[in-house]
């Protein structure tokens, strides 16, 4: 079995590939998924609070995740600290569910910074789906109700897509223009099907 990561920048459209590979039948993994759930955990809610304190608490003691959005995503160090509390809860999380699949000729985990947090080494190939930036800034501002500002903010914490680009396996351009299903049964095609070894 392949592990394949898939990435792409905030607003790239990961979210809609990753459609597109599970109406084929591939399993995907979503770590950003996994890690608002940890986060909603009792545990996990406790350490950010020692963190970061009760203000990114709402009136009913739930997280108040724009609270804690607007703490991390102005400061790296911040930043920093609730990865280091999410990232080995998830990565032992999707560890234990492609171990549910190794009968598939490849599975997929989506997150949105498999570069950043240096996790590139844990996949046999990525994927990296990629749009302009202004196209990008527009998406999330419609589908967030953000602000330009707030969403080049966010921006910041991630490389570029040049960066990118030259480190992944796969490439898929969401741009508006190019479409999208073709580009996935291409790779699809060429992941489904097994390596030739040469006879003995």
């Amino acid at each position: 079995m392949i592990n394949v990561g898939l990435t792409g920048n905030i607003g790239s459209g990961k979210s809609t590939v990753c459609d597109i590979f599970s109406a084929l039948g591939v399993p995907v993994y979503h770590a950003d998924a996994a890690s608002k759930k940890f986060l909603d955990s009792p545990s996990v809610l406790g350490e950010a609070v020692s963190l970061f304190g009760s203000k990114i608490l709402s009136e009913s003691g739930a997280l108040n995740k724009r609270a804690l959005g607007s703490i991390v995503f102005n400061d790296p160090a911040a930043l920093a600290s609730l990865n280091s509390i999410l990232h080995p809860l998830v990565k032992e999380d999707a560890r234990i569910w492609s171990a549910q699949h190794q009968d598939r000729p490849y599975v997929i985990h989506e997150a949105a910074i498999i570069f950043e947090s240096g996790f590139r080494g844990e996949y046999d190939q990525v994927i990296y789906v990629t749009c302009p930036v202004e196209t990008a800034i527009d998406r999330v501002m419609k589908r967030d109700g953000a602000s330009r500002e707030d969403v080049l903010r966010r921006l910041r914490f991630q490389w570029d897509d040049e960066e990118k680009i030259k480190l992944s396996s796969h490439i898929i351009s969401n741009d508006g223009s190019s479409f999208l299903i073709p580009q996935v049964l291409e790779i699809h095609k060429t992941l489904s099907t097994p390596p030739l070894h040469p006879s003995a």
